[in-house]
């Protein structure tokens, strides 16, 4: 190990660390720039009230559902059963042991605080971070499966398939993401839902028009990725598997895909980058994804730029998370 850091270092140009001070230069330069741009804005930047949108404590007040006399206050270790005996009904309430605010006998009425306390609950960051990775990694999945699916069916010999994967991937790729996404919302979700109402099985909500809509629209990108990948193997490797008795299924499983595998993973893996992004429009079906929940801050709070700056940093952070892990597996799957 020691022996190839020092190959590496020894095969670097004199001028390596001369364009490594350049780089650390324009960065100090970017950040002072930036900097004095701030100071000379009139905004007064309030950092400090940024942490309750990531965590916060809640304050929890059990209140009394009727008009009774307290029969019983049970301490059980950290749990207490705290019990109303109304006119002619018996409740029971389960609160903290610290928080309870009535004795036994004391007489309470409809809507009277029994116990109260304060409990840790995520904020609206956190709230719309968990949302848009729970639905990215359900439209990639999908997204994934839809692709490997229209590729092989691409590049059949089946005109019906071909085609239909063609038009599919055309309609796709030449209209907007936000068109799509309220037609699967205002469109396609009416008619399913009042399908769904009329057979008595319940209402989808938004979130999964939401992860149709950015899967349709990733399996299509995906669709011409393995199709290209998969082109991209000589032909001569399907005619030496189907010559060793494979069927074509069984070439495309063990030879062909796992060879364009390897090829496909840097393209794909700018396009789950590109759909994690592209989430941040399903804020206009009322998915509280990361930017409306942003969005929802700001007009709370007018702090804009706080968190504006911290949302687009959130994003980069699962970007490069993405782009770091494909990394590492690009260099597992590497042919030695």
């Amino acid at each position: 190990m020691i022996t190839s850091t020092s190959s590496r270092n020894f095969a670097r140009p004199a001028s390596y660390n001369y364009w490594v001070g350049v780089f650390v230069l324009v960065i100090f330069l970017i950040a002072g720039a930036f900097y004095y741009a701030t100071q000379k804005v009139a905004y007064i930047w309030r950092w400090n009230r940024i942490p309750i949108y990531f965590v916060y404590q809640d304050d929890i007040e059990i209140i009394s559902d009727i008009e009774g006399e307290i029969k019983t206050v049970e301490k059980d270790g950290s749990k207490a059963l705290v019990t109303v005996q109304g006119l002619d009904e018996l409740q029971s309430y389960t609160v903290p042991a610290d928080s309870v605010s009535v004795d036994v006998g004391e007489y309470v009425y409809e809507g009277e605080t029994l116990a109260e306390y304060q409990k840790w609950k995520p904020g609206l960051l956190i709230v719309g971070l968990w949302i848009t990775l729970k639905i990215s990694v359900i439209a990639t999945i999908a997204g994934v499966i839809i692709g490997i699916i229209g590729g092989l069916t691409r590049i059949s010999s089946n005109p019906a398939l071909k085609w239909l994967t063609i038009l599919y991937v055309e309609l796709i790729r030449g209209s907007p993401l936000m068109v799509q996404i309220l037609i699967w919302y205002f469109v396609l979700g009416t008619v399913i839902n009042d399908l769904l109402a009329a057979y008595g099985l319940g209402r989808l909500p938004a979130f999964w028009y939401g992860a149709a809509s950015l899967a349709c629209f990733a399996g299509a990108y995906v669709t011409e990725i393995v199709r290209a990948g998969i082109q991209s193997i000589h032909r001569g490797q399907t005619e030496a598997a189907r010559s060793l008795g494979m069927s074509y299924a069984q070439s495309m499983r063990y030879i062909i895909l796992p060879q364009a595998l390897r090829r496909i993973l840097p393209p794909l893996a700018g396009q789950f980058i590109s759909l994690i992004k592209d989430s941040s429009l399903l804020g206009i079906i009322a998915i509280r994804e990361l930017t409306k929940a942003a969005r929802e801050i700001v007009t709370a709070s007018l702090q804009p730029f706080e968190v504006y700056l911290l949302l687009g940093l959130l994003y980069l952070v699962l970007t490069f998370s993405l782009s770091m892990a494909v990394q590492h597996m690009e260099k597992r799957m590497a042919i030695q």
